[in-house]
C-alpha cells in the first residue's frame, strides 16, 4: 500500500500539537512536515513512510493521543532497537582502517572482513554453531575492485569459521566451487528437520537450495524453490530476498521482500502462499515498494519479521502468534544506522552508512546476536580500489528480554 503526504491549505491543529509535544521531548519532526508555514499535514499513514509516528518515536507511549489503528500497533515499553547490547571487543579499535573516517574507530576483528580491502567485500551473513563448538558463517563475497555493484555478476557463496561468536571469522573459501563457479547471493543458512543443513540463495537467480550433512560441506544442489499455483502465487517471486526458516510445527516458512508468506513440508517446496502481503494487512505500514531484506524467526511464542526500508535506511519489526496472519507493527524502529546502538563496552559508537541483510543467531530459544551487512558509504560511492567497502558485523542482542516484553503485551 502507498503512503503519501496529504496536503492541506488550512493550518493543522494536529500538526501544531504534534510539533509542540515533540519539541518538549527533544524529538525532531521531519522538516518536510513543517514547511509552508505548517500547511503540510503529517498524516497517520505518512508517519510510517520516512519517519515513525509520534507514538512510535515515543517507544509506544501514546501521551494520550489516539491512534486510529492502535489495535494493530503494539505499544511495547521499548522499541526493538533498544534491546541491542554493547559489542565485546575482540581486538583494539582502529582509527586508521578502511571506513574509520565515516564509521568511527572500530574493531576489525568483529565479524568477517578483508582487513586490507585488497581482495574481497562481504555481504549477507548467517551463523550456525556446530556440534564441535565452532561458529560457521555463510555469506557472499565478490572482488572489491568491482565496487559494490559487483554483486550483480560476481557474487559467490562462502563459508567462514571462528572459535568465538563475534569473531574474527576466517574465510574458508567457496561453498560449492564445482557448481556454477560457486556463485550465490542472499546467502542464508538453516538446519533442516532431518538434521542436514541447507543454504538458500536468491537475488541474482531464482531461489534455490543447497544441502549438506556437514557444515563443512560438500554441498549439493537440491533444486529451485517451487511454489504451488493459487490466487497469490504470481506475486511470490523467489528471486526477491528469499528467506526460509524451519517452524516449530515441522513445516518450512518462506518469505520474500514483498511480505508474502508461504508454507511447505519440504525446504524446496512446493510452497503454498497463504494470502496477500502482510504489509497490505497492517495499518500504518511503511512504503511496501521500498521494503527489502526480510528476516523471519520464531522465539518467545511469537513469529518475528524484520524488514529494511532502504530509501530511508530504517528497519521495522512485526510480530504474529502463528507467523501467517494477524501481524502487528511494533512501535519504533528495529534498527537505524544513524542511531547509536552499535557501541562497545567503553561507549565508542559506530555509524555505518547502511545496515542491510539482517539475520539472527539464536541460542536456547532466544536471539543473542544479529548479523548485518555493513557498508561505510552509499553504495554508488563504493567504486572499487577506493578503500570503501562492506563487511559482516555481529551485534549482541537481548532476545530473552524482548520475548518477555512481548509475552506481557499479549
Amino acid at each position: 500500500m502507498h503512503c503519501h503526504w496529504r496536503r492541506s491549505t488550512e493550518q493543522s491543529p494536529l500538526l501544531l500539537l504534534t510539533v509542540t509535544i515533540a519539541g518538549a521531548l527533544g524529538i525532531t519532526i521531519p522538516a518536510a512536515a513543517q514547511q509552508n508555514g505548517g500547511r503540510q499535514r503529517l498524516s497517520t499513514v505518512q508517519a510510517c513512510h520516512g519517519a515513525p509516528s509520534l507514538t512510535a518515536q515515543l517507544g509506544g507511549k501514546s501521551m494520550g493521543l489516539k491512534n486510529k489503528s492502535k489495535d494493530t500497533m503494539v505499544n511495547a515499553a521499548s522499541q526493538f532497537m533498544d534491546y541491542f547490547n554493547a559489542t565485546p571487543s575482540t581486538r583494539s579499535l582502529s582509527s586508521i582502517c578502511w571506513g574509520a573516517s565515516q564509521v568511527g574507530p572500530r574493531d576489525q576483528s568483529n565479524g568477517l572482513e578483508d582487513k586490507t580491502l585488497s581482495d574481497y567485500v562481504y555481504w549477507d551473513g548467517g551463523i550456525i554453531k556446530g556440534t564441535d563448538g565452532i561458529y560457521h558463517m555463510f555469506a557472499s563475497r565478490w572482488n572489491q575492485a568491482d565496487g559494490h555493484n559487483g554483486w550483480q555478476w560476481d557474487s559467490h557463496a562462502i563459508h567462514a569459521t571462528s572459535t568465538h561468536l563475534y569473531g574474527p571469522y576466517t574465510d574458508r573459501g567457496l561453498c560449492w566451487p564445482d557448481i556454477d563457479g560457486g556463485k550465490g547471493h542472499n546467502v542464508t543458512p538453516l538446519q533442516l528437520k532431518d538434521g542436514r543443513y541447507a543454504i538458500t540463495v536468491s537475488g541474482v537467480r531464482r531461489g534455490g537450495v543447497f544441502v549438506s550433512k556437514s557444515l563443512d560441506g560438500p554441498w549439493s544442489y537440491m533444486g529451485d524453490v517451487t511454489v504451488a499455483k493459487n490466487a497469490y502465487s504470481d506475486a511470490f517471486n523467489t528471486q526477491e530476498n528469499l528467506h526460509i526458516i524451519l517452524r516449530p510445527d515441522g513445516r518450512y516458512e518462506a518469505v520474500t521482500s514483498r511480505g508474502l508468506i508461504a508454507l511447505a513440508d519440504d525446504v524446496a517446496g512446493p510452497y503454498t502462499v497463504q494470502g496477500p502481503s502482510l504489509f497490505s494487512e497492517v495499518p500504518n505500514c511503511p512504503n511496501i515498494y521500498t521494503l527489502e531484506d526480510p528476516c523471519i524467526w520464531y522465539s518467545g511464542g511469537h513469529y518475528h519479521f524484520l524488514t529494511n526500508q532502504w530509501d530511508i535506511r530504517k528497519a521495522f519489526h512485526f510480530t504474529s502468534s502463528d507467523g501467517i496472519a494477524n501481524w502487528k507493527l511494533n512501535a519504533g524502529y528495529a534498527y537505524d544506522p544513524t542511531a547509536g546502538f552499535i557501541r562497545d563496552a567503553n561507549g565508542t559508537v559506530n555509524h555505518w552508512c547502511k545496515l542491510e541483510r539482517p539475520n539472527v543467531y539464536i541460542e536456547k530459544g532466544h536471539v543473542v546476536a544479529m548479523t548485518f551487512a555493513a557498508i561505510n558509504v552509499e553504495k554508488e560511492k563504493d567504486l572499487g580500489n577506493d578503500l570503501n567497502g562492506s563487511k559482516i558485523i555481529i551485534v549482541p542482542f537481548d532476545g530473552a528480554a524482548l520475548d518477555r516484553a512481548n509475552s506481557k503485551s499479549k
